[in-house]
């Protein structure tokens, strides 16, 4: 090449190489495009206060905005949250935490002792209505207060000894309590913007929180949006930079915007498809052992439900061994006991006494029951059966329908969504209704706690004096072996009277794109998107 030509090129060389590297120590410094979290939630959450929340589609959004003392590691076992430590008394009585110094709330202001008092106060004054406020029963005169029996706030055992030190006295031994203070229930609220803004604390404009995200949009009927919580004491260990929550109760479109690439996640989808994303999305359906009961739930209020005859026909004729396998193809495990295996300090299981009869043998002495109890041709028994709108929940229905008019029973299928379901249940407007529990804590009692007399969640207000007393009886007895045999006995007593028909016990189905990293099946399926990472 000729000098001047050389001569006339370099210092074009010399502006292109400098161009390209200040481009490349740009892209270096430059934030690179936000990972956010597209996942289909299912049902409309009906609050985002901890305290007027109750379904897993809730869990997953408020376990996200909001962190107890203790919270959720990747495999949902207890380990320090908002509390950095603690110490338990020699008897088991008195649980002292020291909160993080760099626990703030998302205005801010440092989340405090007297934060955590303010909430457990206000979760059991019966004034703020919560319906699982039971499950911090364990707490020193909790349900005194819940129940109005003691009327001073103050006598709850929760005290702040500093603005960083919370001591919490129980009533009796509690062998899962920082397991439950990871739930939401356990979660504290901002007493400063609470008491400024009353019931509207929770509005966008409004709510404050202390978990690793906090919410930006919410859309009622379509999503909830949250973003990094910038004060949150391990911010800078978050690889999601926020959740798309979506509200879609249709598992049939939710499948096809995953495969569409519009969600990261499924947390249920349609189980006739289940073959087909084995097929053809090999390794994305995740399907593992769950600590959950799918059930039916009879309404006791009214006849003739209260009656154990019907009850029990109506449980004997749903043929359990098909539904998992057959009818949904999933696999499900059938339920003839009410606590699901493997919980933690638990006894032996307490399964009805006609578990083992062959099919046809329950059907007919089903169809002897029914007609004991006065139904017949000439007098079929008219059910209503409710379920929340799901192809799932509704196959399952259409099944069992099936077999009830073996019995000569006119099954009347009733739908409707999430919200509203649970709504009319927990006021009495079914005959007999579809429900299910997902495991909040590992212990027989959150399961067993469904059917004691005056608790929120026992939907079909099945009253058992004898029940109660014997779950009384464990509750006091410190002693955990022996403990144990009085929950499979006051289990056994439930049965007995098929007090609601166990159906199966659930698998965690979700479906997971290959970019989402960090998810991890566990037997609780919690799975808080601190711990996830999106590869683009």
């Amino acid at each position: 090449m000729p000098k001047n030509r050389l001569a006339a090129f370099f210092p074009r060389l010399c502006t292109a190489v400098l161009a390209a590297a200040f481009m490349a120590a740009a892209s270096l410094t430059a934030p690179v495009s936000a990972a956010m979290l597209n996942l289909h939630n299912g049902g409309d959450p009906a609050s985002l206060d901890p305290h007027k929340v109750s379904g897993d589609w809730e869990n997953r959004i408020v376990g996200d905005i909001f962190e107890g003392l203790t919270t959720e590691d990747v495999e949902a076992k207890p380990i320090a949250g908002q509390a950095e430590s603690w110490t338990i008394s020699d008897d088991g009585l008195v649980y002292t935490f020291k909160l993080r110094d760099n626990a703030n709330w998302s205005d801010g202001q440092p989340v405090t002792a007297g934060d955590f008092v303010f909430a457990f106060q206000r979760i059991m004054n019966p004034a703020t209505a919560a319906e699982y406020a039971y499950l911090q029963f364990p707490i020193k005169n909790a349900e005194a207060i819940n129940s109005g029996t003691i009327t001073d706030l103050e006598q709850l055992g929760a005290k702040a000894l500093d603005d960083k030190t919370l001591e919490i006295t129980l009533e009796r031994p509690t062998p899962f309590f920082l397991g439950a203070l990871t739930h939401y229930t356990a979660y504290p609220v901002p007493k400063h913007v609470v008491e400024a803004k009353g019931n509207d604390w929770v509005k966008i404009e409004n709510i404050v929180v202390n978990g690793p995200y906090k919410p930006v949009e919410w859309i009622p009927g379509a999503h909830v949006t949250t973003t990094k919580n910038d004060l949150y004491y391990d911010v800078a260990n978050l690889k999601i930079d926020g959740v798309k929550f979506f509200v879609l109760e249709d598992q049939a479109a939710a499948l096809k915007r995953y495969r569409a690439g519009e969600f990261d996640i499924l947390t249920d989808f349609p189980k006739d498809q289940y073959q087909w994303l084995q097929e053809n999305h090999p390794g994305e359906a995740r399907v593992a052992p769950f600590a959950g009961l799918y059930y039916y739930v009879f309404n006791h209020r009214k006849p003739p439900f209260d009656d154990a005859r019907v009850r029990k026909a109506l449980s004997m004729a749903i043929n359990r061994e098909v539904i998992g396998p057959q009818i949904l193809g999933t696999g499900e495990l059938p339920a003839y006991s009410w606590v699901p295996p493997g919980m933690a300090n638990s006894g032996e299981s307490a399964e009805v006494d006609w578990a083992e009869m062959p099919y046809p043998e329950k059907v007919e002495m089903a169809k002897s029951l029914i007609a004991e109890a006065g139904y017949g041709k000439d007098n079929p028994l008219k059910v209503t059966l409710r379920y929340n709108t799901s192809d799932n929940h509704k196959r399952v229905a259409v099944a069992i329908a099936a077999m009830w008019k073996a019995l000569g029973v006119e099954a009347k299928l009733f739908n409707s969504e999430l919200k509203v379901h649970y709504a009319e249940i927990r006021k009495g407007e079914f005959d007999v209704a579809r429900a299910g529990w997902l495991a909040d804590y590992n212990d027989p009692v959150n399961f067993l706690d469904l059917l004691k007399g005056g608790t929120g969640n026992n939907y079909g207000a099945y009253s058992s004096p004898e029940f109660d007393k014997v779950m009384d009886q464990a509750a006091m007895e410190t002693d955990q072996e022996k403990r144990a045999v009085l929950l499979t006995q006051a289990e056994r007593i439930a049965m007995d009277d098929n007090a609601a028909a166990p159906i199966y016990f659930y698998l965690s189905e979700n479906v997971v794109s290959p970019k989402i990293k960090g998810f991890e099946d566990n037997a609780f399926d919690i799975h808080r998107t601190r711990w996830l990472s999106k590869e683009e």
